[in-house]
């Protein structure tokens, strides 16, 4: 680093990865929101779905992943700030690959039963 700017002290965190790890909460929050306005959306907007059982079951389980992603992201921020500031590992993709995996299972189970 530069005299100018210094970085950060000896053992804190830059700003810059602390900053990082909330804004891909933030954008977990917004994929949550999304799921969960989905979830909503299949319940009270598509009356005329083929089948009001898959209707409202879909839109549970949009609404459910929708929870789901909002709680993981959180628990991710979590566990990548503590890894920042006391070292040690940071979280792996199991995380990601679980709602990539529910998400396409909700869109296969959609145009199967649409």
């Amino acid at each position: 680093m530069t005299e100018e700017n210094p970085g950060p002290p000896p053992g804190a965190v830059d700003a810059r990865f602390t900053l990082a790890a909330e804004r891909t909460m933030l954008a977990w929050l917004r994929t949550s929101l999304g799921l969960i306005a989905a979830g909503v959306a299949v319940q009270h907007v598509m009356v005329d779905f083929s089948n009001s059982t898959a209707r409202f079951i879909f839109g549970i389980v949009l609404i459910l992943l929708g929870a789901g992603a909002a709680i993981a992201g959180a628990w991710r921020w979590y566990r990548v700030t503590h890894a920042l500031e006391k070292g040690g590992h940071m979280p792996g993709p199991a995380t990601v690959w679980a709602l990539t995996g529910g998400i396409v299972v909700v869109a296969l189970a959609f145009a199967v039963f649409s």
